[in-house]
């Protein structure tokens, strides 16, 4: 008699992965970093503590993983927005850029603050030479080229309104009990309109 063969439960490598960052991130949120454990996360993913060193050396390296995690949240969130307007419309593009910056953010707020405030070695390269720049400056070089707007330092412009946009962004959480979104995201596309000479 010839025995089936059961399905395999062991799961893909990228999938343990994103379990242990989804664990660590539940943890974080809820006690803190510092006093979060190894051995706390290996529970939480519900794997062997091995298993944990074969995707990351240390909690750094998480947070690390989860920072990454995050900007990429961003950068989909914003070329999503940005692709459903028409490719002429740059008004319309640059505005969504600016809103999805800003709902992006504040639906990660928690991760953000995890991986920014809790745990900062990054590097001044980093903070400013970041795929949301990037991004941005691409955009503004687009809308120079097709005559919306003049931009002569699309890099400079694009560092200038996305650190803008963390000072806007910091100053509603610290003044504001509960930030309207809508109305922070026309603000910012008001002054993205207004650096790039659109009324």
């Amino acid at each position: 008699m010839v025995r089936e063969k059961t399905p395999s439960r062991t799961k893909p490598p990228e999938e343990r992965r994103a379990d242990l960052m989804d664990a660590a991130l539940r943890l974080f949120l809820d006690q803190g970093v510092a006093t979060t454990t190894i051995e706390q996360i290996t529970e939480g993913a519900s794997v062997a503590k091995g298993t944990f060193y074969l995707h990351f050396s240390s909690k750094d390296d998480v947070l690390i993983a989860l920072r990454e995690r995050f900007v990429q949240g961003l950068l989909d969130a914003v070329e999503t927005a940005v692709s459903k307007r028409p490719e002429k419309d740059w008004r319309g593009r640059l505005e969504a850029w600016a809103t999805a910056i800003i709902e992006a953010h504040f639906d990660l707020i928690g991760l953000h603050d995890i991986v920014f405030h809790e745990f900062t070695p990054h590097s001044r390269a980093e903070h400013n030479d970041n795929v949301l720049t990037n991004h941005l400056a691409g955009l503004l070089d687009g809308g120079t080229a097709a005559g919306a707007w003049r931009v002569e330092d699309s890099r400079f412009m694009a560092v200038f309104l996305f650190n803008g946009f963390h000072g806007i962004v910091d100053d509603a959480l610290v003044l504001e009990k509960r930030v309207n979104r809508g109305r922070l995201a026309k603000k910012l596309a008001a002054v993205f309109f207004s650096a790039v000479g659109m009324s």
